[in-house]
Protein backbone atom coordinates (compact mmCIF):
# COMPACT_ATOMS: atom_id res chain seq x y z
CA UNK A 1 0.00 0.00 0.00
CA UNK A 2 3.03 2.56 0.93
CA UNK A 3 4.51 1.69 -2.57
CA UNK A 4 1.26 2.58 -4.51
CA UNK A 5 0.78 5.39 -2.32
CA UNK A 6 4.17 6.71 -3.12
CA UNK A 7 4.56 5.72 -6.56
CA UNK A 8 1.46 7.83 -7.67
CA UNK A 9 2.52 10.57 -5.14
CA UNK A 10 6.24 10.59 -7.40
CA UNK A 11 4.09 9.75 -10.87
CA UNK A 12 1.58 12.74 -10.78
CA UNK A 13 4.38 15.20 -9.56
CA UNK A 14 2.76 15.82 -5.95
CA UNK A 15 6.25 14.19 -4.47
CA UNK A 16 8.14 16.67 -6.60
CA UNK A 17 5.92 19.88 -5.43
CA UNK A 18 5.42 18.42 -1.62
CA UNK A 19 9.12 18.07 -1.41
CA UNK A 20 10.23 21.62 -2.89
CA UNK A 21 11.43 24.55 -0.44
CA UNK A 22 7.60 26.14 -0.52
CA UNK A 23 5.74 23.16 -1.39
CA UNK A 24 4.23 21.70 2.08
CA UNK A 25 4.45 25.19 3.55
CA UNK A 26 1.99 26.52 0.78
CA UNK A 27 -0.25 23.03 0.63
CA UNK A 28 -0.29 22.97 4.06
CA UNK A 29 -1.67 27.15 4.22
CA UNK A 30 -4.19 25.80 2.04
CA UNK A 31 -5.77 22.88 3.83
CA UNK A 32 -5.79 25.18 6.34
CA UNK A 33 -7.64 27.81 4.00
CA UNK A 34 -10.12 24.80 3.34
CA UNK A 35 -10.82 24.03 7.19
CA UNK A 36 -11.56 27.91 7.96
CA UNK A 37 -14.34 27.55 4.85
CA UNK A 38 -15.94 24.19 5.88
CA UNK A 39 -15.68 24.71 9.44
CA UNK A 40 -16.73 28.53 9.03
CA UNK A 41 -19.86 27.53 7.34
CA UNK A 42 -21.17 24.19 8.06
CA UNK A 43 -19.87 24.97 11.44
CA UNK A 44 -22.04 28.38 11.66
CA UNK A 45 -25.07 26.19 9.79
CA UNK A 46 -24.93 23.74 12.93
CA UNK A 47 -25.10 26.50 15.48
CA UNK A 48 -27.99 28.14 14.27
CA UNK A 49 -29.53 24.93 14.30
CA UNK A 50 -28.85 24.09 17.53
CA UNK A 51 -30.36 27.57 18.65
CA UNK A 52 -27.53 30.48 18.08
CA UNK A 53 -28.59 33.35 15.71
CA UNK A 54 -32.75 32.65 15.56
CA UNK A 55 -32.66 35.84 14.05
CA UNK A 56 -31.51 34.41 10.71
CA UNK A 57 -33.57 31.68 8.66
CA UNK A 58 -32.58 28.58 8.18
CA UNK A 59 -32.41 28.62 4.16
CA UNK A 60 -30.18 32.04 4.34
CA UNK A 61 -27.55 30.01 6.48
CA UNK A 62 -28.05 27.18 4.41
CA UNK A 63 -26.90 29.17 0.82
CA UNK A 64 -23.18 29.38 2.26
CA UNK A 65 -23.02 25.20 2.79
CA UNK A 66 -22.10 25.62 -0.87
CA UNK A 67 -18.25 27.63 0.76
CA UNK A 68 -18.02 24.58 3.11
CA UNK A 69 -18.41 22.18 0.35
CA UNK A 70 -15.59 23.94 -1.36
CA UNK A 71 -13.89 24.14 1.45
CA UNK A 72 -13.90 20.36 1.71
CA UNK A 73 -13.08 19.62 -1.76
CA UNK A 74 -9.94 21.98 -1.35
CA UNK A 75 -8.68 20.13 2.36
CA UNK A 76 -10.04 16.52 0.39
CA UNK A 77 -7.17 17.32 -2.72
CA UNK A 78 -4.50 19.02 -0.25
CA UNK A 79 -4.86 15.87 2.02
CA UNK A 80 -4.49 13.38 -0.51
CA UNK A 81 -1.01 15.50 -1.33
CA UNK A 82 0.25 15.07 2.43
CA UNK A 83 -1.15 11.13 2.40
CA UNK A 84 0.37 10.35 -0.91
CA UNK A 85 3.79 12.13 -0.55
CA UNK A 86 4.44 10.49 3.00
CA UNK A 87 2.56 7.38 3.27
CA UNK A 88 4.41 5.50 6.09
CA UNK A 89 3.93 8.57 8.27
CA UNK A 90 0.00 8.27 7.64
CA UNK A 91 -1.15 4.82 7.32
CA UNK A 92 -0.11 3.43 10.89
CA UNK A 93 -0.32 7.02 12.45
CA UNK A 94 -2.90 6.83 15.41
CA UNK A 95 -3.99 10.27 14.91
CA UNK A 96 -4.69 10.19 11.11
CA UNK A 97 -6.73 7.23 11.71
CA UNK A 98 -8.39 8.54 14.41
CA UNK A 99 -8.94 12.25 11.71
CA UNK A 100 -10.72 9.75 9.46
CA UNK A 101 -12.80 8.06 11.77
CA UNK A 102 -14.46 11.61 12.86
CA UNK A 103 -14.27 12.38 9.31
CA UNK A 104 -16.58 8.94 8.07
CA UNK A 105 -18.47 9.98 11.30
CA UNK A 106 -19.64 13.90 9.70
CA UNK A 107 -19.50 12.02 6.14
CA UNK A 108 -22.80 9.34 7.56
CA UNK A 109 -23.64 12.29 9.75
CA UNK A 110 -24.53 14.94 6.59
CA UNK A 111 -26.13 12.26 4.64
CA UNK A 112 -28.61 11.21 7.57
CA UNK A 113 -29.30 14.84 8.14
CA UNK A 114 -30.12 15.54 4.16
CA UNK A 115 -32.11 12.50 3.83
CA UNK A 116 -33.90 12.38 7.18
CA UNK A 117 -34.07 15.97 8.51
CA UNK A 118 -33.80 18.70 5.52
CA UNK A 119 -36.88 18.87 4.58
CA UNK A 120 -38.53 20.08 7.31
CA UNK A 121 -35.63 22.00 8.47
CA UNK A 122 -34.91 23.75 5.25
CA UNK A 123 -38.47 25.95 5.90
CA UNK A 124 -37.22 27.05 9.63
CA UNK A 125 -37.87 30.95 9.37
CA UNK A 126 -36.14 33.36 11.38
CA UNK A 127 -36.84 32.88 15.33
CA UNK A 128 -37.91 29.24 14.92
CA UNK A 129 -36.44 26.40 16.47
CA UNK A 130 -35.54 23.30 14.63
CA UNK A 131 -36.91 19.94 15.50
CA UNK A 132 -34.77 17.63 18.15
CA UNK A 133 -33.31 15.20 15.93
CA UNK A 134 -31.97 17.77 13.73
CA UNK A 135 -30.49 19.39 17.03
CA UNK A 136 -29.15 16.41 17.85
CA UNK A 137 -27.30 15.91 14.09
CA UNK A 138 -26.20 19.62 14.56
CA UNK A 139 -24.59 18.90 17.66
CA UNK A 140 -22.72 15.74 16.82
CA UNK A 141 -21.44 17.42 13.67
CA UNK A 142 -19.78 19.90 15.78
CA UNK A 143 -18.42 17.01 17.77
CA UNK A 144 -17.13 15.46 14.78
CA UNK A 145 -15.45 18.22 13.14
CA UNK A 146 -13.88 19.21 16.16
CA UNK A 147 -12.69 15.76 16.45
CA UNK A 148 -10.71 16.18 12.88
CA UNK A 149 -9.21 19.21 14.16
CA UNK A 150 -8.24 18.09 17.19
CA UNK A 151 -6.77 14.41 15.52
CA UNK A 152 -5.53 16.59 12.59
CA UNK A 153 -3.33 18.69 15.09
CA UNK A 154 -2.03 15.64 17.19
CA UNK A 155 -0.77 13.93 13.30
CA UNK A 156 2.69 16.23 13.80
CA UNK A 157 3.11 14.69 17.06
CA UNK A 158 3.13 10.74 15.73
CA UNK A 159 5.85 10.03 13.41
CA UNK A 160 5.28 6.20 14.08
CA UNK A 161 7.20 3.50 12.34
CA UNK A 162 4.79 0.27 10.75
CA UNK A 163 5.09 -1.47 13.88
CA UNK A 164 3.14 0.85 15.88
CA UNK A 165 -0.19 0.06 14.03
CA UNK A 166 -0.68 -3.25 15.39
CA UNK A 167 -4.01 -3.64 13.07
CA UNK A 168 -2.46 -2.52 10.38
CA UNK A 169 -0.14 -5.72 9.28
CA UNK A 170 2.77 -3.92 9.53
Amino acid sequence: MEEALFSFSQNTGIYSIMGSRWGWPIIESLHFFGLCLLIGTVGLFDLRMLGFVKAIPISAMHKLVPVGIAGYLLNVCTGIMFFTSAPDQYLYNPAFQTKMMFMAGAGINVLFFYSVCFKTVKNIGANQQVNLQARILAGLSLLCWLGVISAGRLITFYRPPANWCFWCGG
